[in-house]
């Protein structure tokens, strides 16, 4: 058993993370600006990445629909048990959004998706990029929503999640495989291009953000979300799979995406709405740090 878990974490969660790694040694010596990093992936690339994927997919619409009801089933649970613990322990609304922020809105994009290609392959890549797609929507109009909420915002917490690139980039995405027209070769290459750089490009720029995480102050709360995050929100997708019927491939992914450490994008978010944002980076990069093991046991595990 020990020698498989070693496997998984040698050919598997180590690339990944060695990645990050660069990012991390690399960002201050050529002063990086991660922001701008940041900013290049969440405009440019991850639209990039999702229009490719979406307009060029071919799965059926039952299939699709079936993967998009699970995930965010799993994802409201989880946001209900985040909100649920903070309420428990009498926290304060800031980091009530928090715990939710931190509970909902995983690393599914840079992380998650590479991780399922190098454990499952390429057979992998479809359903991964539907649960990439839903979670990513689910966290934006959540975790927008809570923080716009929280600073006693209402209707503009809806326009600001309806503003968001990744679900702008739906849009054109969904008008190919419903009309049955294929996209033209040149987008086709242009967008698939620019998907590839995004993986690389956002976990890269995670460890540039993390080389700039100054003094980070572990405690309790952070402990707490980040565990719902890693640990609850995994063992909830397994349960809800298991009721709703969902197995091979789709279970398998559905659970790793539902483990993946906090999202970078939710630091940006943080800062945006001054959500906490230096407990919201350093649960960021606590997560991150404590899914070397956590993610390597769920990877065995699936």
């Amino acid at each position: 058993m020990f020698g498989q878990i070693f496997a998984i974490f040698i050919d598997v969660v180590a690339p990944v993370f060695a990645l990050v790694l660069i990012g991390y040694l690399v960002g201050p010596r050529l002063n990086l600006d991660a922001r701008t990093l940041s900013r290049t992936a969440y405009f440019i690339f991850v639209p990039a990445f999702i229009f490719n994927s979406i307009s060029t997919a071919k799965i059926e619409l039952s299939a699709t629909l079936q993967i998009v009801f699970y995930i965010v089933i799993v994802h409201l649970i989880v946001a209900i048990l985040g909100f649920g613990l903070a309420k428990i322990l009498r926290r304060p609304k800031e980091l009530v959004a928090a715990y939710v922020m931190i509970a909902v809105f995983g690393n599914t994009g840079n992380f998650g998706l590479s991780l399922i290609d190098f454990r499952l392959g390429p057979s992998s890549q479809i359903p991964a990029t539907v649960y990439f797609l839903t979670t990513l929507t689910f966290g934006f109009v959540v975790s927008v929503g809570i923080a716009r909420w929280t600073r006693g915002g209402k209707m503009a917490a809806v326009l600001s999640v309806l503003k968001t690139p990744a679900l702008l980039a739906l849009i054109p995405a969904l008008f190919f495989p419903i009309m049955d027209l294929e996209v033209p070769l040149m987008i086709t290459r242009l967008t698939g291009l620019m998907g590839r750089v995004m993986i690389p490009l956002m976990l890269f720029t995670l460890g540039v953000q993390m080389a700039f995480v100054s003094k980070p102050e572990f405690s309790i709360d952070m402990i707490l979300a980040s565990g719902i995050r890693l640990l609850a929100a995994p063992l909830v997708a397994a349960v809800v799979a298991f009721f709703l019927g969902i197995s091979g491939v789709e279970r398998a992914a559905g659970i790793i995406q539902s483990g993946m450490p906090v999202a970078v994008l939710i630091s940006i978010i943080a800062i945006e709405y001054n959500i906490l944002p230096e407990f919201v980076t350093t649960s960021v990069l606590f997560s991150t740090l404590v899914s070397l093991l956590t993610a390597t046991v769920v990877l065995y595990l699936v």
